[in-house]
């Protein structure tokens, strides 16, 4: 039985497409069940259903206009996904921060993708704070990790798998993030390997 995915996603869709074109290569045994956006616009939507796979938009802004909170919003995120039965939550480019009312339904099943090393530049903007921090030369690299999220704390929980990316001082920040996203997919394929086949 393949392992059954549930990806989160908010933007382009490149680390999704990854996903895709593993599974599809046969490197993962695995099927993507769903994948939701809190982005109408996010183009992975459309790359998930080019794929055949069941799309679902889930905006924060009715709650918010309703009065209702963050926990509201995530308890149903929740039971939404877990109509899908997946195995593992993938947040893959998710720009919202899970309450516990989500992480609590799927304890150490939730897989965060973070454009940093372990420890540095949690939070938005990961790039573009280790670019300032190498300019101001306080860094010589930056990297990517895939860790668990136990927990409501940011872009901490139990390594799965990191790798280290160099900042050169020929590097824009274009180039920097070029780098960085082509190693986030490496990097989230070769975590979700070793977590599907134990």
């Amino acid at each position: 039985m393949p392992t059954r995915l549930a990806l989160l996603i908010s933007g382009n869709g490149s680390n999704l497409q990854a996903v895709i074109d593993a599974i599809r290569m046969r490197l993962l045994d695995a099927e993507i069940v769903i994948v939701v956006s809190n982005r109408k616009e996010a183009y992975g939507l459309q790359r998930a259903t080019k794929a055949g796979i069941p799309t679902h938009y889930h905006p924060l802004k009715p709650y918010r206009d309703a009065g209702k909170d963050r926990a509201a919003y995530d308890t149903d995120l929740a039971n939404l996904i877990a109509r899908y039965q997946p195995d593992w939550i993938v947040l893959a480019g998710w720009m919202h921060i899970l309450s516990n009312a989500f992480l609590q339904r799927f304890p150490y099943r939730v897989i965060n993708l973070h454009p940093a090393l372990p420890g540095q530049f949690p939070g938005v903007n990961a790039i573009e704070r280790a670019y300032e921090a190498f300019q101001a030369g306080q860094i010589k690299k930056t990297g990517v990790m895939v860790h668990l999220v136990p927990d409501e704390e940011i872009d901490s929980g139990p390594i799965l798998a990191t790798r280290d990316v160099q900042i050169y001082r020929t590097d824009a920040l274009e180039t920097l993030e070029q780098r960085i996203h082509q190693v986030e997919h490496q990097v989230l394929i070769e975590a979700l390997h070793r977590l599907i086949e134990g």
